[in-house]
């Protein structure tokens, strides 16, 4: 770690220029001059050749994903298990909850936080919001806080985005570690202990983050039971098998919205959350790399709901995509600090994330359409061997890391399940083109997801939803 902090010395000037500048740098420009040239010129000689090497590449990469996803799963195997809270002396802790239209869920929230099991007097919390966001503001007066939790109202400014809201939060911050939550978590009790427990086995003190597991579950009834169970497979293999796998490695990862806990002092050290980034959690877990630090991962998990129908599935997912892609063109301006390790995850996470989005849709349309044209005609589909072998293996590695995934976060899978998740995967295109768009016409828009408070009665592992559904 210290032969990264020390390449890369100083913030280069166009890394530090983060999400806020829209346009591409000089080395990128070159970058892809340079690639455009080089197929317009191979088509002009040869196009049908070229056509061939372009498909071949794009099979090469798909195997390349594939192998991957069964690297990460063999290095997940020996992840961290749940253990028992060793005594210590445990540090002063913030919580930072950055709020804004969350008047429905702000109770349940304060009643979850006020579950946690930690000293109060070695705690902080903060719920920041907005300043024009009155009817949280009033939710929140009504309200009987604990002591440790302050209100904070972030003053008017632009961008107007969670990440900004963070760091008006991070500049008040008096604990050693911190960490964020979201306003419809439920975190486990000793989640915060086992984080301190973990920092504290840390005796160099380059291990700057950790990353608790995200499970999703569902109201007993809901509307959207496709999206909602794959959305929950979907966490399940990223959080249970993903992101464990590359702590394991010893690689930078990027980071959920949620549940990461830092150093403070490390993460002031990297100036906080890029305000104009819409995935600030993926672009932080690269910076504090760049920086020489270390990720982890513990066990302890929050439970969220999904986002439910389209209407909230697809503005957040399409904000994911755009941050994505936001995290990619700051990481890659200069890959001073990155190194071979830091740029190889960079790329088989956002890279491979960006890059299956938008070829979900067209692969499945193109192997429909084969079989569909062969069955009309009465006769076997003309696919070549070879394609259809990396479609396969592509298919089932995701298959295996989210039936893995799945089990570790105490869901089933189903056949069912596996049949279905190449149509969830088709939207992820359209989730793309709208994220494209995005980043064009509005790179800094916060695409909020609304949150309501969960049922009376009752939630349960959306598995068990999905099985009544099915």
């Amino acid at each position: 770690m210290g032969e990264r902090a020390e390449a890369q010395g100083d913030v280069p000037a166009a890394f530090a220029e983060r999400a806020a500048r829209v346009s591409l740098s000089g080395g990128q420009v070159a970058v892809v001059l340079v690639i455009g040239t080089g197929l317009c010129a191979a088509a002009w000689a040869d196009a049908d050749l070229t056509s061939v090497l372009m498909v071949f590449v794009i099979q090469i990469g798909f195997l390349a994903a594939a192998a991957w996803r069964s690297l990460l799963l063999a290095a997940s195997v020996r992840a961290t298990p749940i253990t028992a809270p060793r005594k210590f002396d445990l540090p002063r802790y913030t919580i930072l909850v950055a709020l804004f239209d969350e008047a429905p869920v702000l109770a349940q929230l304060v009643e979850r936080l006020g579950q946690i099991d930690y000293p109060t007097d070695r705690l902080e919390g903060f719920l920041v919001l907005e300043a024009d966001d009155y009817e949280t503001q009033a939710e929140a007066q009504d309200l009987d806080l604990p002591a440790w939790l302050t209100v904070l109202i972030a003053p008017v400014g632009t961008p107007r985005t969670k990440p900004r809201a963070l760091n008006v939060g991070l500049a008040r911050a008096t604990g050693d570690f911190l960490t964020v939550y979201d306003a419809e978590d439920d975190p486990d009790p000793l989640q915060l202990r086992e984080a301190a427990a973990r920092f504290a086995d840390d005796a160099e003190g380059t291990l700057w983050a950790v990353q608790a597991p995200l499970r999703v579950r569902t109201p007993i009834r809901t509307e959207s039971p496709f999206l909602d169970r794959q959305f929950a497979i979907e966490y399940a293999a990223l959080f249970e098998v993903t992101l464990p796998g590359l702590a394991r490695l010893g690689l930078p990862f990027p980071l959920g919205g949620t549940s990461n806990h830092f150093r403070v002092d490390a993460l002031r050290a990297v100036g906080g959350w890029d305000a104009h980034n819409v995935t600030e959690d993926a672009d932080l877990g690269f910076r504090l790399w760049r920086a020489g630090g270390r990720l982890g991962v513990i066990a302890r998990p929050t439970y969220e709901p999904p986002p439910g129908g389209l209407e909230h599935w697809l503005p957040q997912r399409t904000r994911w995509l755009k941050g994505f892609m936001q995290t990619w063109g700051v990481h890659t301006r200069d890959v001073r600090g990155l190194g071979w390790r830091g740029g190889l995850s960079l790329t088989m996470t956002l890279g491979t994330a960006i890059v299956a989005a938008a070829v979900h849709a067209v692969t499945l349309a193109w192997l429909v359409a084969t079989v569909a044209i062969a069955m009309a005609a009465e006769l076997a589909p003309a696919t070549p061997a070879f394609a259809a072998t990396v479609l396969l293996t592509g298919a089932v590695a995701a298959w295996v890391n989210a039936a893995i995934g799945c089990r570790r976060a105490g869901l089933d899978y189903t056949l069912a399940d596996m049949l279905s998740a190449p149509a969830y995967w088709s939207l992820l295109s359209l989730a793309f083109l709208h994220a494209v768009w995005r980043l064009i016409r509005e790179p800094f828009t916060w695409d909020k997801t609304a949150h309501q408070a969960d049922p009376s009665d009752g939630l349960e592992p959306i598995a068990s939803a999905g099985r009544e559904a099915a």
